[in-house]
């Protein structure tokens, strides 16, 4: 009896140890310094409702890392300050994350606007850079650490119109001349330059090219400037406000080119879909990721679920298609790099970026030489067959259809615009 009182005793002593272990192996895990991500971003503004889909869909992330254990066995925190869709708040932000809260790792923003004032600070500090949705920033810089999470592969510029070009003159009655309208900002910028490269190659005339100031508020004299032209197609390089005035304005105006549309920020939002409702059908756009079977890759839906769940409460995009998949697998990239660096040297880092090829929730992600994408992945999507101004008819793949690449297709454009329009 006394025995087994003894063994009773030892094995008590035996469990109060491993307790007392393991609540000293949780207090150390919790004890550890986090690995702080620094980064601005959009959050009010005209980008503030793209900035702060992207934001959830990152806390997504740093919430999922933090239950594996972290990076490098610390925990992650963001810390991150609202840039006001103004580019001139940037570079006070980087030195801010940099010199202040002296942050471990940096990330970029959104929209390139905003990535390209970040670049003179970082590249003084040699950090690993990534950006999310900017086109051709480093074209000027050739910043051999800056990363771009967009899919227009290595010559941006031209991707981001090529389908949509392709599409156009795949057609039997193929348009022969082109109008160029871009908002005098860097995006558009960039993405007018690549359409003339790709009207050039297409052998189209261009009729009319020019661009308008970022303040303007009245598109309807622009509208008729390109309908006194009379082009067969129309690419729009705009953002989302410029986009919506654009969309409105050729719809009173009763513009009737043969395609339209083109590098339009903001048609990807389910805000700006819903207030345009049926105005944008026959549109063709580019878009970077949907719900079609084509692009969901392991851990895609789940991802969407929780976003999809969380987004009422956080004031989002409630479907989350154009920023949230693209957003996680953003900071997901740098998590995978700085492990396979196996440290936070940022030349490790930046090797491990440019060599990897990294498993995400919008599929594999390689870089190009440049720092861009391998491999362009530039979807256009044509909007037919919207009815009224609900959300949930654009969960339905039939109202925004994939009509390039081929390989993404997911089915065939209705051309010439004034048909789709009057579906």
């Amino acid at each position: 009896m006394r025995f087994s009182l003894q063994l009773r005793g030892l094995a008590k002593l035996a469990l109060a140890f491993v307790a007392c272990l393991m609540f000293l192996s949780g207090a150390s895990a919790q004890d550890k310094q986090p690995i702080k991500i620094g980064f601005g971003m959009s959050l009010t503004g005209p980008l503030g409702p793209n900035g702060k889909s992207a934001l959830l869909a990152m806390k997504i992330w740093e919430e999922e890392t933090n239950k594996k254990g972290g990076l490098l066995g610390r925990p992650v925190q963001l810390v991150f300050y609202d840039d006001q869709t103004n580019a001139s708040t940037v570079p006070g932000i980087y030195t801010k994350l940099l010199e202040v809260d002296k942050v471990d790792l940096v990330m970029g923003g959104y929209a390139t606007n905003m990535l390209a004032p970040a670049m003179p600070v970082i590249m003084r500090k040699k950090m690993a850079f990534m950006g999310l949705y900017g086109v051709d920033v480093n074209h000027s810089f050739k910043y051999d650490r800056y990363f771009a999470m967009i899919p227009t592969g290595p010559d941006a510029k031209t991707a981001l119109t090529q389908g949509f070009f392709d599409a156009a003159m795949a057609q039997a009655d193929k348009p022969k001349t082109v109008a160029i309208v871009a908002a005098d900002a860097e995006f558009s910028k960039n993405a007018a330059d690549g359409a003339r490269e790709n009207a050039k190659k297409a052998g189209l005339k261009v009729v009319y090219d020019r661009s308008y100031p970022p303040t303007t508020a009245d598109f309807a004299p622009i509208v008729r400037a390109v309908q006194a032209t009379n082009p067969d197609m129309v690419v729009i390089c705009s953002y989302p406000l410029d986009s919506v005035g654009m969309v409105q304005a050729a719809h009173e105006a009763n513009l009737k080119p043969k395609i339209i549309g083109g590098a339009m920020v903001g048609l990807q939002n389910t805000v700006f879909k819903t207030k345009l409702g049926p105005l944008l059908n026959g549109y063709v756009n580019y878009d970077f990721w949907l719900p079609a079977k084509s692009l969901t890759f392991p851990g895609t839906m789940e991802f969407l679920q929780t976003y999809q769940a969380r987004a009422g409460a956080e004031g989002v995009d409630p479907l989350g298609y154009y920023m949230g998949p693209f957003s996680h697998a953003y900071i997901d990239v740098l998590g995978q790099a700085v492990t396979a660096a196996g440290s936070l040297d940022q030349d490790k880092i930046a090797d491990a970026l440019r060599k990897g090829t990294f498993k995400t929730i919008v599929g594999d992600v390689k870089f190009a030489p440049n720092g861009e994408w391998a491999q362009s992945r530039v979807l256009q999507v044509q909007f037919q067959n919207v009815k009224g101004n609900g959300v949930d008819q654009f969960k339905d793949p039939n109202t925004q259809v994939i009509v390039t690449p081929s390989n993404l297709k997911s089915g065939d454009i209705i051309y010439p615009y004034e048909k789709a329009k009057n579906m």
